[in-house]
């Protein structure tokens, strides 16, 4: 049901090189858009989209206090590659590669996307 789901970004270069690095890692293609656009698009597994790009008011993008995207990973190492990925890319630590106790022990990292966006890789998590 979900579509497409968008964050904003201050600097899209940054975004298209954290986002086509962290998507490698979990086994998803570099952006679809070419680099004279202004918004990064990836077309993730189960036909949603991820977008990247400035705010549509014109404003400087913020990230949402306590808004949390997470993407499911194939296995424990694709969530440890990811999570590299990303701070070799612009990111920062929210959270290092390991069995989460608040997921009842899947394993999981946290990244701030250069933006402060949180996201979270995870394999083996059960939602519910």
């Amino acid at each position: 049901m979900l579509k497409s789901l968008r964050f904003g970004s201050n600097d899209v270069a940054k975004s298209r090189a954290f986002y086509d690095a962290t998507f490698e890692a979990l086994g998803v293609g570099p952006s679809a858009t070419p680099a004279e656009y202004p918004l990064v698009l990836y077309n993730l597994p189960g036909g949603a989209r991820f977008l990247c790009g400035p705010a549509r008011d014109g404003e400087p993008a913020t990230h949402a206090n306590g808004g949390t995207v997470i993407f499911e990973a194939p296995s424990q190492d694709a969530v440890t590659a990811w999570h590299a990925a990303g701070l070799a890319n612009g990111g920062s630590d929210e959270g290092v590669p390991e069995p989460k106790p608040q997921a009842r022990g899947a394993y999981g990292a946290y990244l701030r996307d250069p933006d402060g966006n949180k996201i979270a890789a995870y394999h083996g998590l059960s939602m519910g």
